[in-house]
């Protein structure tokens, strides 16, 4: 496991919001930092990856510890049409959006810094409050385009 004495922001946050600080969802936050920048898991991977680390957990538990920490606000669930949803840990010092391939699933992550500031200004024009901007764009990769 972790040091037990280190702070841990994330977990603080469960703690803070009256959650149970449990072994499972340390694990799966964990997984989620160790994860190179840009990759989604979903929760076949992850349920896949704490029975690799020894974890019996169910596949359905899996499901609802990851919608818990995603309502929370500390994963990010992303649908990228796939007919299954995608996580990563949420990140708000690097806000980024996706360009997906409808033919072989290729997601890449861009940021643009002016598609935030009209996301924004469209949220307030409508008196929203932006939660977690997505902004996503569906085509074909170069790949599958020259195909």
């Amino acid at each position: 496991m972790h040091d037990l004495y280190a702070y841990d922001p994330l977990l603080d946050n469960l703690r803070k919001r009256g959650h149970r600080v449990t072994a499972q969802r340390e694990t799966i936050l964990q997984i989620f930092k160790e994860e190179p920048h840009g990759n989604h898991l979903s929760a076949e991977q992850l349920h896949s990856r704490l029975i690799n680390k020894g974890y019996k957990a169910s596949l359905a538990t899996t499901y609802r510890t990851l919608k818990l920490l995603s309502t929370l606000g500390l994963l990010r669930e992303l649908d990228f049409t796939e007919g299954h949803k995608h996580y990563e840990l949420k990140q708000e010092t690097l806000p980024h959006q996706h360009i997906i391939c409808t033919k072989c699933n290729t997601t890449l992550e861009f940021e643009d810094h002016y598609l935030e500031a009209i996301g924004q200004e469209i949220a307030n024009k409508h008196s929203f409050q932006v939660i977690d901007p997505q902004f996503k764009i569906f085509g074909l990769c170069p790949r599958c385009k020259n195909k």
